[in-house]
């Protein structure tokens, strides 16, 4: 059996979106896949500061070998010379990028000239200029690639449309571990701690405060919500942090839901806001396929979510899931208020997402990635 020696690049500074995927690549290549090539795995991030973050941590504790490049920015070209070094001293047979930033470095200093190139687009975030030039570069970066991965169908055309040919893009979901059971006392502290009590539902939404995920929809909303629970008490729960987190803070109190809405920031561990919540709601405006769904499935919480982007791919309406348009404010405060005052559809959406959760494994993953791969080494 062969071993290709793969250097994965990420831009992270915690376990979340394409990082947590990339982690649990990393713990299935540890373990090792008898039927597949050996995969001889390094891992190599962006560094501002000498601060140790979760993802760092986390990479580590695997055992997978980590390089840090320093940069002082997101333009930084001092990074330039530490990835050709990299490359040169850490042999590798192909080059795995996860972000626009990451694939315009690979294509502008022709780490992908010698080896093989594995790239994987996860859609584009909206957050400042400089973000923004890497979004309209991608085009360039990407169809230089041996493969594009991507995480929905819905952004094969967006490929396409950049010149990626579709031979070279290949659907990939996320994958998902079975939920780690929350102690019965961490709960209870939680609820303390957020000043909810045994009455009060919890409404959670978890991912990073930008523009793109539709925060501000839940919020307008909410109030509807509200009204349709009567006497039932409510509270929506943030989990994230991001660039919106002002404008989201500005809305809560220009709707009098300062109270009522609680921001509870960035989570390196979330699984216990998933232990305490009765109602998940993903209100995004564009998706590819949201780690965080999964999880909620995989945390038995009945999920409210906009039928966008690759949401649809995983989920089907009134089976396991319940759907609607996206900035649909009154189907969504609906949707959300069903799932509390309805028992039975809750057990049943839940009982019926189980079976998405047991299909998206690290170890499906891990093969369809290694697949890609070989693939991507043959041309």
């Amino acid at each position: 059996m062969h071993t290709i020696r793969v250097l994965a690049m990420v831009e992270a500074h915690s376990i979340s979106g394409s990082a947590k995927a990339v982690l649990e690549f990393a713990k299935e290549a540890i373990r090792g896949q008898t039927a597949l090539p050996r995969v001889d795995l390094s891992i190599m991030t962006f560094s501002r500061g000498p601060v140790e973050n979760s993802f760092t941590a986390a990479i580590r504790n695997t055992g997978v070998p980590l390089d840090i490049v320093s940069e002082s920015g997101r333009f930084d070209t001092g990074v330039i010379p530490q990835l050709r070094a990299l490359v040169e001293n850490r042999p590798t047979d192909l080059v795995w990028s996860n972000g626009v930033k990451s694939h315009f470095l690979v294509r502008w200093t022709g780490l992908n000239r010698s080896r093989g190139w594995v790239a994987f687009h996860h859609g584009y975030t909206t957050t400042d200029m400089k973000m923004r030039i890497y979004n309209r570069l991608d085009g360039w970066s990407l169809k230089a690639a041996d493969a594009v991965l991507t995480s929905s169908c819905a952004f094969v055309k967006e490929l396409e449309r950049k010149s990626v040919h579709s031979s070279r893009i290949h659907v990939q979901h996320m994958p998902i571990r079975p939920f780690a059971p929350v102690p019965e006392a961490r709960i209870s502290a939680l609820r303390r701690q957020l000043g909810l009590d045994s009455r009060t539902k919890v409404v959670l939404s978890v991912g990073r405060l930008s523009r793109e995920k539709g925060h501000a929809d839940l919020i307008r909303a909410f109030p509807g919500v509200r009204e349709l629970l009567g006497s039932v008490p409510v509270r929506l729960v943030l989990v994230g942090e991001g660039p919106e987190r002002s404008r989201i803070e500005e809305l809560c109190r220009s709707l009098c839901l300062t109270n009522a809405v609680t921001l509870a920031g960035q989570q390196d561990d979330p699984n216990p806001y998933y232990a305490i919540a009765d109602v998940f709601a993903l209100p995004s405006h564009s998706e590819g396929s949201p780690n965080v769904l999964l999880e909620a499935m995989a945390a038995g919480i009945p999920v409210v979510a906009t039928a966008v982007g690759g949401v649809p791919e995983l989920a089907s309406n009134g089976r396991d899931a319940l759907l609607v348009n996206k900035h649909d404010r009154a189907g969504l405060a609906s949707a959300v208020a069903q799932l509390i005052l309805d028992h039975a559809l809750s057990d049943r959406l839940v009982s019926l997402a189980r079976q998405i959760v047991l299909r998206k494994t690290p170890e499906a993953y891990f093969q369809s990635i290694v697949s890609v791969f070989n693939g991507a080494l043959r041309r």
